[in-house]
């Protein structure tokens, strides 16, 4: 449990202004939110997808406001305050934004689909659709919902840690008080003005947002004395991302790190990448997940689906590009300031976070995650901290409104509509309203789990690779080949799944501390070998899996029939489709895309340690 540590940290911090600032911050949403219901229309389309008419800088900001939400404010942030720059690799997949711009967005469009899912069902079969339904909603409760509403009360509890409701029959805390307050009022304007008050509030909300985090790089920076004292602060290795390449202690560029025990003996033996992940895990399943997210993920996608054409979703996706290369520096680096501004003594409130760990200080994992509301409590002026308060709350809210409109299109469109055609389109918009209610308590019940981890950040990247290579594997491998048929892309969903869910069902005991598990697994049993197999290897495992099972049972069944899946491949799309797509995009089009590579290889370049 995180609130007695934060029950240290802020008391009585907030002024008047702070409260002014943020209540104008919610006023300016139920103005937004107020607008979107008079505009909306009690279609399906409207409620999903803002009647397809969203331009570029929304489709970018929406994005980039439903990615960058809680796990970064608290996870990605406390990750930089123990691990510097490691967990930058994920930040900096800004290129596969590009891949979805340039290679999957014109077969989006073009199947005018609400859904991945129905996109799936055009390509393969209607079962196939149904099955990717229920995995994606599995994901979203275990990788956002539950994520968004722990993160919620970590900052919270940070913050506020006053802020107890005794109810009678229950005593909730600043941590419990602050996660529903945060569901309550996303909950209001995501269901109550669907997808177009999600989109436009996501757009306020990522300039506020970005704004806050910028402030509090710049102020934490002026605390410290700038960015030379930062790097004088802190050991190299957290200013770098080349450090696979050599390990400490290993002459070998790839060779293994050995762990050993207090005897000497060897415990396993891994390819470390930068302290934390091994460098085979972060070249393989780093981009599965990276593309499975920004390509396929209807949470992001949705986005796009909600353009006026292909034009406005392709720079919308390269728009979002740009934005997503901020968190390095909104981020990572807050967190390694407020671990600077620590072992130096210059905010002495900050060094809660700090324990001794072989003759020395280092950041604590678990307190670190509240790295980023404490910089926020302890070096903003008054006003500025409401503004960035606000910004904390906007990604809190953001993050969670995205995954519980996504959701509900996914369980309404995908498999409510399916089973009652009939269904009228005001009884889809009340039942995809039920389906984004029913998934947060079920994202409350796992919370537990998520504390048992080992830090926010670790365990989503977890989670994402037990549940990404199947949908990965299913969307690539058939828009590249069209051979492929419904059959194989149902054998490998089924597959993929059950092996991440049989790596879930082995990892939760332990997690969770149950009676019986304290100890984990006895050593050298099955259960205990897959318990300890790194998460990164064990979803290389799952890839290799689905891609075999998939190209398998499609070259040992039935060819697909290629009428019926024209324009859904490469080699299916035909000549006018092609010529539209080609209308679609220009110079400006392709020099930003440039940029933005251009912009990745320096930030690798400068990461050296």
């Amino acid at each position: 449990m995180l609130t007695p540590f934060f029950a240290q940290s802020v008391t009585a911090t907030f002024t008047a202004i702070d409260w002014l600032m943020i209540l104008l911050y919610f006023g300016v949403l139920l103005v937004i939110t107020w607008w979107a219901i008079s505009k909306k229309k009690d279609t399906a389309e409207d409620y999903f997808l803002a009647g397809r008419h969203l331009g570029w800088w929304i489709v970018g900001a929406s994005i980039f406001a439903s990615n960058i939400g809680s796990e970064h404010l608290v996870g990605l942030a406390g990750s930089g305050a123990t691990d510097g720059v490691a967990m930058a690799h994920f930040e900096l997949h800004a290129w596969c934004l590009l891949v979805l711009a340039w290679m999957l967005v014109p077969f989006y469009m073009r199947s005018r689909v609400y859904t991945m899912p129905e996109f799936l069902e055009r390509r393969f079969s209607p079962a196939s659709r149904w099955v990717l339904s229920i995995i994606s909603l599995v994901a979203y409760v275990l990788t956002k919902v539950a994520v968004g509403i722990y993160a919620g009360g970590v900052v919270f509890a940070g913050l506020l840690p006053e802020l107890n409701l005794d109810l009678g029959f229950v005593k909730l805390d600043s941590f419990w008080v602050g996660s529903l307050l945060v569901l309550a009022a996303t909950g209001l304007y995501t269901v109550l003005g669907g997808m177009r008050a999600v989109a436009y509030t996501e757009a306020i909300q990522t300039a506020v947002l970005v704004l806050g985090s910028v402030l509090v790089t710049v102020f934490g920076l002026m605390k410290l004395g700038g960015w030379d004292e930062l790097r004088a602060a802190l050991p190299s290795e957290m200013f770098n991302l080349w450090k696979p390449l050599v390990p400490p202690g290993v002459e070998g560029t790839w060779a293994p790190v050995l762990e050993r025990d207090a005897a000497g003996a060897v415990v396993r033996q891994a390819w470390y990448f930068n302290g934390n992940f091994p460098w085979v895990g972060m070249l393989i399943c780093a981009p599965v997940i990276g593309l499975w997210y920004w390509c396929t993920d209807q949470y992001i996608v949705q986005r796009a689906l909600g353009a006026h054409n292909e034009t406005e979703a392709r720079r919308g996706c390269i728009f979002a590009s740009y934005l997503k290369l901020l968190p390095v520096f909104i981020f990572i680096v807050p967190g390694m300031i407020c671990y600077a501004l620590a072992i130096t003594g210059k905010v002495p409130a900050l060094q809660t976070i700090l324990v001794e760990q072989g003759g020395k200080m280092v950041a604590e994992r678990d307190a670190a995650q509240g790295a980023f509301p404490l910089l926020v409590a302890h070096i903003l002026p008054p006003g500025i901290r409401g503004i960035v308060v606000a910004g904390l709350l906007a990604a809190l809210m953001s993050s969670l409104a995205g995954v519980f409109n996504a959701s509900s299109t996914l369980f309404t469109v995908d498999l409510y509509q399916k089973f009652k055609p009939a269904a009228s389109q005001s009884e889809l918009v009340r039942m995809g309203r039920m389906a984004a209610s029913a998934m947060v308590l079920i994202g409350l019940m796992w919370i537990p789990v998520i504390k048992g981890s080992k830090g926010l950040y670790f365990y989503l990247q977890a989670m994402q690779s037990y549940l990404a290579p199947p949908i990965f594997t299913v969307f690539f491998l058939g828009v590249f080949m069209k051979r492929l048929n419904g059959k194989g892309c149902l054998a490998a969903l089924i597959v993929g799944f059950l092996l991440g869910v049989f790596r879930l069902a082995v990892d939760t005991p332990i997690a969770l501390h149950m009676e019986g598990f304290e100890g984990g697994y006895p050593q050298g049993s099955f259960l205990w070998i897959i318990n300890n197999i790194y998460f990164q290897y064990f979803s290389i495992l799952i890839i290799i899996v689905c891609m075999a099972v998939m190209i398998g049972v499609s070259y040992l069944t039935e060819a697909p029939d290629y009428r019926k899946i024209s324009g859904l491949t490469f080699a299916t799309v035909t000549d006018e489709q092609r010529a539209e797509t080609r209308a679609s995009w220009g110079a400006p089009d392709v020099i930003a895309s440039a940029v933005v590579m251009v912009l990745i290889v320096i930030a690798y370049l400068y990461f050296r340690g």
